[in-house]
């Protein structure tokens, strides 16, 4: 019992002790960081007055640097403004120097203009006197002469111009006729020359179209049953079918080509697909026509192409594709466009001219013949509108105009075009003629010559190109043979319709013969 009440006494005794120690411990603990933090102040006072030491002393060494780069600065400017001053005193010494030597020049020129007014003043004294002395010997001539002044003058001006007008008018004489043999030279240079750079093919038209069969049987099929299918063709495509003994062919016959073609086509088709009945050819029909759309549009575009030009719009390209299938005189009109279109670029190239304007202008020079099936009035007129539809170029709207000679050529495109399109037309093969209207077409030449009273006979040469008109000398003289001329010219413009140009030659021969025996 007592050595528990002593090992509980020596418990409450030991934690008693642990506490006081603890207390002690803390309590020296407390005072060894309350001296060290008071040391720690201490010590940060002390850098910071030297801090502050430091700091006043680099804003007085600062201070002092920032003083010796001012008066450094300021010594450099007073020595800037000394030169400068410098510099003014002798620029200043530099003006009066000038302004001395200027002012001596002009006293220099004040005394010469003095010397030169003088020196007028006899001058003018000098010529008063000679303007007496050639007065007195004027008068001295013509008291002389027995002619005034004004009246020699007229007498020697008037034979002046009377000389010189005669040496003038042979000069404008001889001029003009070596002008005309060297335009005319020229000329056909150009023109033969141009003719040579293009070579093309003469194709000319027909007005039937072939088309050949497999078999004889084909004829009956394409007849029909009574003839409707035939007929039902004939109608639709407006071609008239031939029929007869030739073996394994039908033979299509209309003047447009544009209807042959497509009934060839039509008909060619009927033939490889077999099924020939009035239906089937309606349906083939409506197709080869669609078909034949786009065929004229190529037709236009390969024609622009083939001459190098641009810009032209899409219904205007149609236009000219439609050209393929009309003809004059059998003469294709888009290869004879096309010919017109090469040539005129030929002749405007010699000639220095817009190559590509004068090929524009050639190759719708004839638009209008695309059209002049469907719209009332000439193809010239026609091809106008169609210009000044699509605002062509004034100058192919005038070279449209007067290619045939209705209006007043007023450039240079517009003669090279009418010049182009009768190489074409002219050209040996390039139209077709019978025979029946050759002859009658001369004849008609002929006859015009010979119903002029004084005329003795009239010739047709070159195939209708010269006509020769031979007059009675003794009723016709040299001024009434040109008068029979234009007469005859006038008449041929009048009345007949042709080609290119006529030449007319009016002979006028006198003959003296006598026989010695």
């Amino acid at each position: 019992m007592n050595s528990i009440a002593i090992s509980i006494l020596l418990v409450v005794v030991g934690i008693v002790v642990g506490l006081v120690g603890a207390l002690i411990v803390n309590g020296l603990r407390g005072n060894m960081a309350s001296k060290k933090a008071d040391n720690m102040i201490s010590q940060a006072k002390k850098e910071i007055e030297k801090l502050k030491r430091d700091a006043a002393m680099e804003q007085k060494e600062e201070a002092r640097k920032m003083k010796m780069d001012l008066d450094k600065e300021i010594r450099e400017k007073k020595e800037e403004i000394k030169e400068s001053e410098n510099r003014l005193l002798q620029r200043e010494a530099s003006i009066d120097k000038r302004d001395e030597m200027y002012q001596k020049r002009e006293a220099g020129l004040d005394e010469r203009e003095e010397k030169l007014e003088s020196r007028q003043l006899e001058i003018q004294e000098e010529k008063s006197k000679v303007e007496e002395i050639k007065k007195e010997q004027l008068d001295l001539l013509e008291k002389i002469s027995g002619f005034s002044k004004d009246k020699a003058r007229e007498l020697v001006m008037s034979k002046v111009k009377e000389n010189m007008s005669k040496e003038i008018a042979e000069y404008i004489k001889e001029r003009e006729d070596e002008a005309k043999l060297e335009a005319d030279k020229t000329a056909r240079e150009y023109i033969v020359t141009s003719m040579q750079r293009y070579a093309a093919d003469i194709a000319n038209e027909q007005t039937v179209t072939v088309v050949d069969l497999p078999n004889d049987e084909m004829k009956g099929r394409i007849i029909g049953r009574e003839g409707r299918n035939i007929r039902t063709i004939e109608a639709i495509t407006g071609v008239d079918l031939i029929i007869d003994d030739t073996p394994e062919a039908v033979v299509l016959s209309s003047f447009d080509p544009l209807r042959r073609e497509i009934a060839r086509v039509t008909l060619e088709t009927l033939i490889k697909d077999g099924r020939i009945h009035p239906t089937r050819i309606e349906e083939l029909y409506d197709k080869v026509c669609k078909d034949m759309k786009q065929k004229i549009t190529e037709f236009g575009n390969d024609a622009i192409i083939r001459l190098g030009l641009t810009k032209f719009d899409p219904e205007l390209v149609e236009t000219i594709g439609k050209l393929h299938f009309r003809t004059s005189f059998g003469q294709n009109a888009l290869a004879h466009s096309i010919e017109v279109a090469e040539l005129s670029g030929l002749i405007a190239g010699e000639l220095g001219e817009n190559v590509n304007l004068a090929k524009r202008a050639g190759l719708l020079h004839d638009i209008g013949k695309a059209i002049d099936h469907e719209i009332e009035g000439s193809h010239v007129e026609i091809g106008v509108d169609i210009a000044k539809k699509y605002k062509e170029n004034e100058t192919v709207i005038n070279a449209i105009a007067s290619h045939h000679g209705d209006t007043k050529a007023t450039t240079t495109i517009s003669v090279i075009v009418a010049i182009a399109d009768a190489l074409s037309a002219s050209r040996p093969g390039a139209r077709n003629d019978t025979l029946e209207n050759y002859i009658k077409r001369l004849t008609e030449l002929e006859q015009i010559g010979n119903d002029i009273d004084g005329v003795d006979t009239t010739y047709a040469l070159q195939a209708g190109r010269e006509l020769r008109v031979v007059v009675k000398p003794e009723e016709v003289d040299d001024a009434e043979a040109h008068k029979i001329a234009r007469e005859v010219k006038e008449k041929i413009e009048a009345n007949m319709k042709y080609p290119g140009t006529i030449k007319i030659t009016v002979v006028r021969e006198t003959r003296a013969q006598e026989e010695a025996k």
